[in-house]
C-alpha cells in the first residue's frame, strides 16, 4: 500500500510539473509587456552583443527574454541575436533571472 501512494505522489508531482510556467505574459495579442519568469531560472547561452549589456534573462518558446537592469521591463531578444548553441561572434552568457511579481499583484497597462 505505500508502495502504491509513494507512486501516486511521484506521479501527482510530475504532472504538476509539467504544468509551470515560465512566466512570459501578454496583456492581449501582440507584444509585451513581458512578466518575467515565475521562479528563479538559470539561463546558459550566446550573445552578440547587439543589444547592448544584459542584467539578466532566461529561455522560453525558444526565445531570449531579457531586461538591461533591475527596473527594466523584460523585452524579447530577436533569435538573431541570442543563440543556445556557438556561433562566430557570440560570447557566451550564463546568470540567473529573478522571478518577476505575480502578473495579478502588477499594475494594469495604462490606457
Amino acid at each position: 500500500m505505500r508502495i502504491k501512494s509513494l507512486m501516486f505522489a511521484g506521479a501527482a508531482a510530475l504532472v504538476i510539473a509539467g504544468c509551470a510556467d515560465y512566466g512570459v505574459g501578454v496583456y492581449g495579442p501582440g507584444p509585451g509587456p513581458y512578466y518575467g519568469p515565475t521562479a528563479d531560472l538559470e539561463y546558459d547561452g550566446y550573445y552578440d552583443g547587439y543589444y547592448g549589456p544584459i542584467y539578466d534573462g532566461y529561455w522560453n518558446s525558444g526565445a531570449f527574454f531579457y531586461r538591461t537592469g533591475d527596473s527594466d521591463a523584460w523585452h524579447r531578444g530577436d533569435t538573431t541575436h541570442f543563440r543556445r548553441e556557438p556561433a562566430p561572434g557570440f560570447n557566451h552568457i550564463h546568470g540567473m533571472a529573478h522571478a518577476s511579481p505575480r502578473p495579478e499583484r502588477r499594475a494594469p497597462p495604462p490606457g
